[in-house]
């Protein structure tokens, strides 16, 4: 197995934090939990729940950038202006529903509510944008379900590793 790190981006999706009325701590956390699991965190953004600049925000992370991976943080959930996983969706080339499906499944033996999480996992050619919640806690708790089998998906997808059979 090639010890590589990976590149990654963590964009906050917040319209309070956008208009500097709420601090994002969720953000700098997950950086945080990244770069202590030997991610390369290049990008960070915080950006207002709008769909149509969060899409044009990951194509680029994706095609311009050539990140590996896309955090991102916020907009899950079922306000009306929560729009994150409609604008993940909409910029993906492949759906990995088993990441989202994952972490709600781990964030349900703690809260019941988890089942409100909207959050999607796709990929966009081969850069995997995953979805946390907004809240820090949450944040936190999804992230660490789900990060442990994440580098075996970007060497599958990156070409760095051969097929999962045994």
């Amino acid at each position: 197995m090639e010890n590589r790190k990976w590149k990654a981006a963590v964009v906050t999706l917040s319209d309070k934090g956008y208009a500097g009325e709420r601090e994002d701590k969720s953000g700098p956390l997950v950086c945080e939990i990244l770069r202590d699991a030997g991610y390369d965190v290049q990008k960070t953004k915080l950006l207002p729940d709008e769909q149509k600049e969060i899409e044009k925000y990951l194509c680029k992370l994706c095609d311009d950038d050539k990140m590996d991976i896309i955090f991102t943080t916020g907009g899950t959930g079922f306000s009306p202006r929560d729009c994150t996983p409609e604008a993940t969706l909409a910029v993906a080339t492949r759906n990995a529903p088993g990441i989202a499906e994952a972490m709600r499944l781990a964030s349900l033996k703690i809260t019941p509510r988890a089942m409100l999480s909207r959050g999607a996992s796709v990929i966009r050619n081969s850069t995997l944008i995953v979805n946390l919640p907004g809240s820090p806690k949450a944040a936190k708790e999804n992230l660490e379900a789900v990060l442990p089998s994440l580098q075996h998906g970007l060497e599958i997808l990156t070409g760095r590793a051969g097929e999962c059979a045994r």
